[in-house]
């Protein structure tokens, strides 16, 4: 990803009413991250753990969802993440639904996947990790690329649901 600094992060949400932009944290590291190495950049927001955010590269153009997480309950079996694919305990992957773009945002619709609770799925698929029963081995890159793409279709979907 391109360097973003927060008034562009800040200019960047598709799905955000103005309240979202008010309420809106960066994250407080945002000057430290190295960017380069970054698919997207998705964090909660620390005075709601409910709202989160991920900011992709489209086209050359930043471009930010406002997430909702479910509220989560303990869960004793294991989940997948729709983004990154990867197995984990059922308490570390969440619903996350956007609010749709446009006009069929005003009217109340939303899109919902399954991500990593804490939005690493960046981070996870460079783990090298034993695999859970029913995942594949695929090689780092093509989890890197494919992980991308996901996030990136995930969020063209939200911003030109019309």
């Amino acid at each position: 990803m391109q360097e973003l600094t927060a008034e562009a992060i800040r200019a960047s949400f598709v799905n955000a009413e103005e309240r979202d932009l008010e309420l809106l944290d960066i994250p407080l590291d945002h000057m430290l991250i190295d960017w380069f190495p970054l698919d997207f950049l998705g964090w909660r927001d620390a005075s709601t753990r409910s709202r989160c955010y991920v900011v992709v590269e489209l086209d050359g153009v930043a471009t930010g969802l406002v997430l909702r997480a479910a509220q989560s309950t303990a869960r004793a079996h294991n989940g997948i993440c729709n983004i990154c694919r990867t197995m984990q305990p059922g308490n570390q992957v969440t619903m996350m639904s956007a609010r749709k773009g446009g006009e069929a945002g005003r009217r109340g619709e939303s899109i919902g996947t399954y991500m990593c609770a804490d939005l690493s799925c960046h981070s996870n698929v460079r783990l090298a990790h034993p695999l859970a029963p029913g995942e594949f081995r695929a090689s780092v890159d093509f989890r890197i690329d494919s992980t991308a793409r996901r996030m990136r279709d995930f969020v063209r979907r939200v911003r030109d649901a019309e």
